[in-house]
């Protein structure tokens, strides 16, 4: 409690202390962002196989091909096996993998094949820092500030694994939903009756103009995931907070969306889901300044 108390009176230690512990954080988001769609990709295939084998109509000699090169898949998760580098399998070890100073250290190489890493790892990790920081300045040290960590990392992990596969897994929104749900029980951000009518408005308000531009094009607009992710921010933030969020994830969306088609020649798709991420942390450490001033012009 001493500690706590002292984090609470000392603003500037508990910005450093964060900071480094965004950055731990932020290295550990670089594995989420990575297994975690080739751990979906294992279990799709083994119980893809463990379905087809108990149809009565499928013949066991076409399963046994497929049931062969499936059964060869290693298994993943977080921590198994250790990260390696892509290009020559080199067993990272603890000192190459100290969040930001290992990428300068090493010149952004692989200590083996010298191959390039990915600047997206100390990008991860610097972003995750900065806004971790940030919660900290803006909500103080305070169990409200703890809780919108989580909700911060975990929205930075869906914005990367969206940005590469399109996904935006259940494992991740769901308990997102339901820690939302069980803080603002306690009426951190917003009142409990809020937060539930925020997570169903959040998803209807998406799953109706999805539904409406299936019936007029019959195309699908955008995947079910960006629905749960807005059911997510309402749960957090509450309904008055989704037009907001909408609007500015729409915003980026069409800037994004623009740059791409002058690239492309076409229009392409994209992942939407992190542009509605991000008006999500615009809007837990912003929105109510943000409409405050909008309001008060008018």
């Amino acid at each position: 409690m001493q500690f706590w108390q002292l984090l609470q009176d000392n603003t500037s230690l508990a910005l450093v202390l964060f900071g480094v512990l965004g950055l731990c954080v932020g290295s550990f988001l670089n594995v989420v962002i990575h297994r975690i769609p080739l751990i979906m990709t294992y279990e799709w295939r083994s119980g893809s196989v463990d379905l087809l084998t108990e149809q009565k109509d499928i013949a066991v000699s076409l399963l046994e091909p497929i049931q062969a090169i499936v059964t060869q898949d290693t298994a993943i998760n977080l921590s198994h096996p250790a990260s390696r580098c892509p290009h020559c399998g080199h067993v990272i070890r603890w000192y190459e993998n100290i969040p930001l100073i290992s990428w300068l250290v090493l010149k952004g190489c692989c200590s083996d094949c010298q191959q390039p890493i990915g600047i997206r790892y100390p990008l991860v990790e610097l972003t995750t820092a900065l806004l971790s920081m940030l919660v900290i300045y803006q909500l103080g040290v305070t169990l409200p500030a703890l809780a919108a960590l989580l909700f911060v990392w975990t929205l930075l992990a869906l914005i990367g694994i969206d940005h590469d596969t399109q996904l935006l897994p259940d494992r991740l929104t769901f308990p997102l939903a339901g820690l939302g749900l069980a803080v603002n029980s306690q009426g951190w951000f917003i009142s409990p009756t809020q937060s539930i009518w925020g997570l169903i408005i959040g998803f209807l308000s998406l799953w109706i103009v999805v539904k409406i531009f299936y019936l007029l094009t019959k195309k699908q607009g955008m995947g079910q995931g960006d629905f749960k992710l807005l059911a997510v921010l309402g749960a957090w933030l509450g309904p008055m907070m989704l037009p907001f969020i909408i609007l500015l994830s729409s915003l980026l969306g069409s800037v994004v969306g623009v740059i791409l088609m002058r690239k492309h020649g076409e229009s392409r798709p994209f992942a939407f889901g992190p542009y509605i991420a991000i008006a999500g942390i615009v809007a837990l450490l912003y929105g109510q300044d943000i409409m405050s001033w909008y309001l008060g012009r008018y």
